[in-house]
């Protein structure tokens, strides 16, 4: 497994809060994005992926759960980090899909500890894979790209997910023919593989970049 240091939206309105959240956060090697208020937030959603996000549940223009909203069809893992310390809104959050939720004041290094859980555990989920800005539910075989459901071809979506499974990873021609071949029992010859990865990057557009090695393959940079 190729291993990347994750990327990290953190959305809170507490200046010196943000700060220190940053520092810390960049200091274990993350790289962070942060924002003050809602807009700014669900702006960069739209123009960047995050591996997990930071919330505040009470901002200036609303409620983190409007963020997370806006993050749900990328199956961002997120944490709450709020001062109502409510129990009926403690179950909601965890009910609605959050995977944390923790009341200020906070110890960084238990924030940090169940941030690198978070990660982790999302990580050991094969049932979503992600590369790019293309998201692959496996158990339901359907790819997204943002909210918008990507219709693809049984060897289309095979090539797709063998790039998902290998990213910065140089992959040889004969490595993915051996791969695809039996999905419909026939011999995929090497022209044809050409065609497929064509017709994978007009669908998918500027959300994955597949690089062509000449010569030799094709790689996916995480």
């Amino acid at each position: 497994m190729v291993i990347h240091m994750a990327d990290i939206l953190v959305v809170e309105d507490d200046v010196s809060l943000s700060a220190g959240l940053t520092y810390a956060l960049e200091k274990e090697g993350y790289h962070v994005t942060h924002c003050r208020n809602i807009v700014d937030a669900v702006e960069n959603t739209a123009a960047h992926h995050f591996d997990l996000a930071l919330l505040d549940l009470q901002l200036p223009d609303g409620f983190g759960r409007e963020v997370a909203s806006a993050l749900k069809p990328y199956h961002t893992p997120i944490i709450y980090l709020t001062v109502v310390d409510d129990e009926d809104e403690i179950v909601r959050s965890l009910d609605d899909g959050a995977a944390d939720y923790i009341t200020k004041p906070f110890r960084m290094r238990e924030l940090l500890a169940r941030i690198k859980k978070a990660l982790h555990e999302e990580k050991g989920n094969d049932k979503i894979v992600k590369i790019g800005e293309a998201v692959i539910d496996v158990e339901a075989g359907r790819v997204c790209i943002k909210d918008r459901v990507i219709s693809l071809t049984a060897l289309e979506y095979r090539l797709l997910l063998i790039f998902a499974q290998n990213q910065s990873v140089l992959l040889k021609r004969e490595q993915i023919l051996e791969r695809i071949w039996d999905i419909s029992g026939n011999f995929v010859e090497d022209n044809t593989l050409t065609v497929y990865v064509k017709r994978l990057r007009e669908k998918l557009g500027d959300a994955v970049n597949i690089t062509t090695v000449r010569g030799i393959g094709y790689r996916v940079d995480s």
